[in-house]
């Protein structure tokens, strides 16, 4: 992989151009036999000219004649088999890629999750994928073909006239200087065009995604400047681009032109003057233009390996980014978990060591079938605290065991096979109700399903719908209210039956009386599993075997509410907050 690393972007990308060696081999045979074809065209041209039409032989000119049109023929079925086995190379290529970026991106933890905005990860996927695709569809069909028809034309050129070819030969040169140029001014502006790109993709995804917030706060007009500012620097940015074309291509027509012209012009003096004949002429025009117009196209294809450049290193980014959290070589698989889970001096800090830590010196252990409640304010580090179980992130000091073992020591799988988690931000997918809450086990029987629904206080609305459990989820779950989300979020928790089960403020938008009935419901579930309860509200934790209470990272108290109730000023305080005389 290090090696990998150190090779130019697309070399590296072409690696996974090797499924398809035979197709695109086959591909890359098929051109060259239409290259060849083509390149006889000219001879049997001069031929029909100068033996058929000079000579007034009708013979020679029909024979000749169904030669090239067979010849043509050929040509034409090598060019479409070309086509499409360089179709499929280029659209199998892209696939292979995508997949490999959206498994590198599964396989991401928060904090790599944290560096990359989703409107970056969607470009890298689908734009930046795109023009490297392209890349490779043009190589098989042009790559491969324009040199050959260059040298070839070129050969032939000076086989036919030598005289003509020498002066012919000296344009060429000013072609490659115009492309190397282009290619080089080309490839910064292609690489900001794909960040600006970016750019416009985050705003509009933002935008879509928090469309409710927009209107409610009536930002329209604020978003929509947002979303033109973005528009215009990537509109202003692709203009760059056109400029360059805008010049390059007028400038090798121009070529192109003048040494048509100059040909004419120097041999039509050799016709007359009997040096040479009329088909020769046409025979040599036909391979300048031949050798001609496939530099117009490798200017072409330069242009759009600079864009293809840059698009391979921004995917190559991604692919060259490992998780933060990841399984160690040695990692054991965790069986038979009892659910004894210690906090040891743990320390936590996002982003820099140098950053400000977000927990600090925890030390914590709660036992096997032990239900513990985590209050705190908002920015106290509850949530980061329960993200540290099941390794979404890794302590940045200190350890977190699980039976006596480093949660870092075994794999990811089993680790996580062993913990329900019911995350602070609800996120529901499409499909039905009953996909969802069965989504951590997708072969749970429907009996199994309606069991955790009606423990998460679910299972009554969903039978109010007149699909019921094959009710389809919208978009974000849009269809369903904010309470409804969390009971489905609870019941797809619960039904993976885990050793230790988390639940992360999972019922923040229900009210109290259905929060009452889901703990209440809890109490069988949660009988030996170990418990973590998040909660904002007091009343969520009172049934807790123990209390937690975190202050800027720190725990500042730890016991049940009656202790806490006496010991604890700030428990206190946010008791009396929300159930005391002073709460609301």
């Amino acid at each position: 992989m290090g090696r990998g690393r150190e090779l130019h972007p697309l070399r590296r990308l072409l690696y996974y151009i090797r499924p398809y060696r035979g197709i695109a081999t086959l591909a890359v045979a098929f051109l060259v036999g239409s290259v060849f074809a083509e390149l006889i065209l000219p001879r049997l041209i001069q031929r029909i000219i100068d033996e058929g039409i000079s000579r007034k032989d009708l013979g020679i000119i029909l024979s000749t004649g169904s030669m090239m049109l067979s010849i043509a023929l050929l040509e034409a079925l090598l060019t479409i088999g070309n086509t499409f086995l360089s179709a499929r190379t280029s659209q199998g290529f892209a696939a292979d890629i995508r997949s490999q970026l959206f498994r590198k991106i599964q396989s991401f933890s928060f904090g790599n999750l944290d560096r990359y905005q989703t409107g970056q990860l969607i470009v890298r996927l689908t734009s930046d994928v795109n023009t490297v695709q392209q890349i490779v569809l043009l190589g098989l069909r042009m790559f491969f073909r324009a040199p050959l028809m260059i040298v070839c034309s070129i050969a032939l050129m000076f086989m036919t006239n030598m005289e003509l070819a020498r002066i012919v030969l000296l344009l060429l040169p000013l072609t490659l200087v115009g492309t190397v140029v282009f290619v080089t001014k080309a490839q910064p502006i292609f690489l900001e065009v794909q960040r600006r790109l970016e750019r416009l993709n985050t705003v509009l995804q933002e935008n879509l995604a928090g469309i409710r917030v927009v209107k409610a706060f009536v930002r329209m007009a604020h978003e929509s400047e947002r979303f033109d500012k973005a528009n215009t620097d990537l509109m202003e940015q692709s203009l760059k681009v056109g400029y360059l074309l805008s010049f390059l291509m007028p400038l090798m027509f121009l070529i192109v032109n003048l040494s048509l012209l100059g040909v004419l012009w120097l041999g039509g003096q050799q016709v007359i003057l009997g040096r040479f004949t009329v088909g020769e002429i046409m025979a040599f025009t036909n391979y300048l233009l031949s050798s001609m117009f496939p530099l117009l196209m490798l200017s072409m294809i330069a242009g759009q390996m600079s864009a293809a450049t840059a698009s391979a290193s921004r995917i190559c980014e991604v692919l060259n980014s490992d998780p933060d959290v990841a399984n160690r070589p040695e990692a054991m698989t965790l069986n038979m978990v009892k659910g004894r889970v210690a906090f040891e001096n743990v320390s936590f800090s996002y982003g820099r060591d140098d950053s400000e830590p977000v927990l600090s010196d925890v030390n914590l252990v709660v036992e096997p079938g032990q239900t513990v409640a985590i209050l705190g304010a908002t920015g106290s580090g509850k949530s980061t605290l329960i993200n540290l179980i099941p390794r979404f992130y890794d302590a940045t000091k200190g350890r977190v065991t699980i039976d006596g073992i480093d949660v870092r020591e075994v794999t990811l799988e089993s680790l996580r096979a062993n913990i329900g988690i019911a995350l602070q931000e609800v996120v529901l997918f499409s499909g039905t109700i009953r996909d969802n809450i069965r989504y951590g086990k997708p072969e749970a029987s429907q009996e199994e399903v309606e069991e955790a629904a009606k423990i998460a206080q679910a299972d009554e609305f969903i039978r109010s719908f007149p699909q019921g459990y094959d009710t389809l989820v919208g978009q974000r779950g849009v269809n369903l209210s904010g309470g409804q989300k969390q009971r489905i979020a609870i019941a797809r928790a619960i039904l993976v039956k885990p050793t230790i089960l988390i639940l992360d403020d999972s019922t923040s938008s229900v009210d109290v009386e259905t929060e009452g009935m889901i703990q209440e419901a809890l109490r069988k579930v949660m009988r030996g599993r170990t418990c973590f309860i998040v909660a904002q509200r007091v009343s969520t934790a009172l049934t807790a075997d123990r209390i937690v209470v975190l202050d800027r990272g720190r725990i500042v108290a730890e016991g049940t509410h009656d202790e806490l109730f006496k010991s604890s000023q700030i428990y206190r305080e946010i008791f009396d907050s929300q159930l005391g005389d002073g709460g609301c």
